[in-house]
């Protein structure tokens, strides 16, 4: 009995860490420490590489290079470097017609030989990459014209080597999954902007982000730059910050199957991002980045098997003459099933498309392990259509 009931509290612990009781200890903390805004220089500017990765996007290629050439930065300053991850419809043809009609700008293309990912397409195109800050977005993500600008001000600062921008949700109110997925995505930057103001943010935006060109590294096309690097560049003793005023928008998923399959995708390396977190739980090394890691993505990235722990401990204690462990059975149960309800069926309420989100996060981190084990986890993925 007693066995059961420390691993349930343990499990419980980390579900309630993670959703409830982080978010307000960094609420507690910035209200004790109040720490400064990220200081910036609006007037700084270096040559800037701003990189494009793109697969099969030729819906939106052309959209997004006329958002670049508009963006608030000095043309002379700005190279603009398109990584095709070997496409192969029209989005090649496309940006070298647009290469062709704006030559007052320098616009390059670079082709992958293979369909790798968009890590792998990064780490080749960055040996084009002549600027001293490389700003990294991806294809279906419009900038605010004054983005790069923002990004850019905050490495005024030398200690700060990766800056992620603000992603907000163009249809954040058109559908269940878009407003659950926008709900999620706001809490989560409340959080990154307290981090950032104290030490260090523990993951990044793979819509909009910037790292000093000198300080890129070639991760392993599996990895994912989003939570890869603020975490080897905090671990190096360097700085990786947000800054909301960096704003890029872009379409959430408008179906459960997309969002399903993007969470899916985003925890391929869940066992590394596992194994990260054990490696800096020292505090007199990492200081505040220890509990912040903990908080944000270790207790994150072990809801599956606490949830799963969570059960199997209430039955434990139920089996032995624990009554009241059968109700914790129980509220289990029901809590998935109106999970799975949800995520299949179009409810208004609130409270129940909440319910649904959350059980489709836990569903993806299953599948995402069980992918891992089995070798089908790939850095390669298929677009989520109602993105574009």
């Amino acid at each position: 009995m007693a066995f059961f009931a420390i691993i349930f509290i343990l499990s419980a612990f980390i579900v309630i860490h993670a959703m409830i009781g982080y978010p307000i200890l960094l609420k507690i903390l910035n209200r004790i420490l109040k720490p400064s805004p990220i200081a910036k220089d609006c007037d700084f500017e270096p040559m800037v590489t701003y990189m494009i990765v793109a697969h099969n996007e030729e819906d939106v290629i052309e959209e997004k290079l006329k958002n670049a050439i508009e963006l608030e930065y000095p043309t002379e300053k700005m190279q603009i470097l398109v990584a095709s991850d070997n496409s192969d419809d029209s989005t090649n043809k496309l940006v070298e017609g647009f290469i062709f009609a704006h030559q007052n700008n320098r616009i390059e293309l670079y082709c992958t030989r293979e369909h790798k990912g968009k890590t792998n397409a990064q780490n080749e195109a960055q040996k084009l990459a002549d600027g001293e800050i490389l700003v990294m977005t991806d294809a279906n993500t419009i900038l605010h014209y004054d983005a790069i600008r923002q990004l850019v001000s905050c490495f005024s600062d030398d200690s700060i080597v990766y800056v992620c921008g603000k992603l907000e949700y163009s249809n954040s109110d058109d559908n269940p999954t878009s407003n659950s997925e926008s709900t999620y995505w706001d809490m989560d930057l409340s959080m990154r902007d307290i981090e950032s103001k104290i030490s260090t943010i523990t993951a990044g935006n793979g819509a909009l982000y910037a790292v000093r060109n000198e300080e890129y590294i070639d991760f392993a096309p599996i990895s994912c730059h989003d939570s890869i690097m603020p975490f080897t560049y905090a671990k190096q003793g360097k700085r990786a910050v947000f800054n909301p005023d960096a704003i890029a928008v872009e379409k959430a998923g408008e179906t459960y199957e997309d969002e399903y399959k993007r969470k899916v995708r985003m925890n391929r390396d869940l066992f590394d991002m596992l194994g990260w977190g054990f490696s800096v739980l020292n505090p007199f090394k990492y200081h505040w980045f220890s509990a912040f890691y903990f908080g944000h993505r270790t207790c994150r990235y072990l809801l599956w098997v606490a949830h799963l722990v969570l059960i199997l401990s209430s039955l434990g204690m139920a089996l032995c003459g624990l009554s009241v462990a059968w109700y914790a059975v129980l509220m289990q149960i029901v809590f998935f099933i109106i999970a799975f309800v949800a995520i299949k069926v179009k409810i208004k309420n609130r409270f129940v498309r909440m319910v649904g989100y959350y059980g489709m996060t836990i569903f993806a981190q299953v599948n995402a392990a069980y992918n891992i084990i089995t070798g089908k986890a790939k850095p390669v993925w298929e677009k989520a259509e109602s993105t574009r």
